[in-house]
This record gives C-alpha cells, sequence and structure tokens, in this order.
C-alpha cells in the first residue's frame, strides 16, 4: 500500500477533513476534487472505523473524532519519512510564514475600512479601494503559486491548494466578492486551510 496519501482516497478525505475542521459534504468534495458520492462513500467507511462522525440536520457536517487525529497523524508521519520530504517542507512553511502576515493584513483591508479615523465594514462600494486590495491578493497570488508547487514536488497531496486559490481569486476579480473572505470556498480558508495542513505535516501547534 502507498504511503502516500493522496494516492489513498480514504487517507486523502480524512486528511483534508483534518485540514478543514468540521464541514460539510460539499465542502469536502470540493477541497479534494472527487465527486460527493465517492467523498460521502469514504466518509461512511471513516465512521463505521470510529475515525469520522457525522452530526444531522440543517448545520450538520462531519469531524474527526480523537482516533480520526491520531490515525491521521500516524499517516502523515509515516508518508513524511517515506517520502524523504521533512527538510523540503521545512524550507517551504519558512517561505510560506513569510507571506502569511501579508495575507491576514489584505483580508483585513477587505472586510474593514478607515474613514476619518474611524474603522468601518467595507460595503465594496468603492470599486477603487477593493482594486488596490485585489491587487495585494493577486500579488501574493503570484508569491505563493511556487510554495505551493514545491509542496506538490514533495507530497503529492499539496496539489489541490494553488488551483483552488486561484480559482477563488478569479471569482473575486470577476465580482463575486464573498469569494475572498467570507465564503467556505474563500481565498481566505483555502489559505487556512493550507496553513493548517503545514502544521499538520511538521507536528507544530499553530
Amino acid at each position: 500500500m502507498s504511503l502516500d496519501i493522496g494516492d489513498r482516497a480514504d487517507a486523502f478525505v480524512l486528511h483534508t477533513l483534518r485540514c478543514m475542521g468540521y464541514s460539510s459534504l460539499d465542502a469536502i468534495a470540493a477541497a479534494t476534487g472527487a465527486g460527493s458520492g465517492d467523498v460521502e462513500s469514504e466518509l461512511i467507511d471513516l465512521a463505521v472505523a470510529g475515525l469520522v462522525t457525522r452530526t444531522s440536520g440543517p448545520f450538520g457536517g462531519w469531524g474527526l473524532t480523537d482516533e480520526g487525529k491520531a490515525a491521521d497523524a500516524r499517516a502523515i508521519a509515516d508518508e513524511l519519512a517515506a517520502c524523504g520530504a521533512l527538510t523540503a517542507v521545512t524550507e517551504l512553511y519558512g517561505r510560506f510564514e513569510k507571506l502569511n502576515p501579508e495575507l491576514l493584513d489584505a483580508c483585513a483591508r477587505w472586510q474593514t475600512r478607515t474613514l476619518a479615523g474611524a474603522t468601518i465594514a467595507n460595503d465594496h462600494s468603492d470599486s477603487v479601494y477593493d482594486g488596490r486590495v485585489l491587487d495585494r491578493f493577486a500579488s501574493l497570488n503570484r508569491r505563493i503559486a511556487p510554495v505551493c508547487d514545491g509542496l506538490t514536488v514533495a507530497l503529492r497531496r499539496f496539489g489541490r491548494y494553488r488551483p483552488r486559490l486561484a480559482e477563488a481569486l478569479t471569482r473575486a476579480e470577476s465580482g463575486a466578492v464573498r469569494y475572498l473572505t467570507d465564503d467556505t470556498a474563500s481565498y481566505h480558508s483555502i489559505w487556512f486551510q493550507l496553513h493548517e495542513d503545514l502544521l499538520v505535516t511538521l507536528g507544530r501547534p499553530r
């Protein structure tokens, strides 16, 4: 059996959910790039194994159990050792860390504005202001791309992040403003998942 999590649907779904946190089926499917039916089948099998749990209802979703977190941690450690990727991922995480404060600042500027010395919510009525913030996101996206590429070379499961980030930015630039900070498929949400994935991979606390 391959130790590369990207080659194993069950392990990839489990790890994706670990990085996302409590999520809906559709969100998990979008993150993995697999069909909802296939992902649901994997989640049901993982639930039978006691690794995930599902809450029903309009706000229901899927989450990892303690056993699931432990199983994912073991799989990640085995994968990292088998692929010899520790040095590469550590170096690339350092590059990610340098960009992360810029991303957080860009998100804050997208959500709020300062007028007459007061901080107010950004209602996105000023296209010039929004355009400047979008330019910052575009710059960040250009600079995170080689980091994502390097991570994908080290561990193939990182390959979903670059296209997902690019898609979220394209949607925001096309006028769907929620795809920068206010949607489960937003640029900020995907960046957060990448950050979590790096921390989990390296065994570091947030």
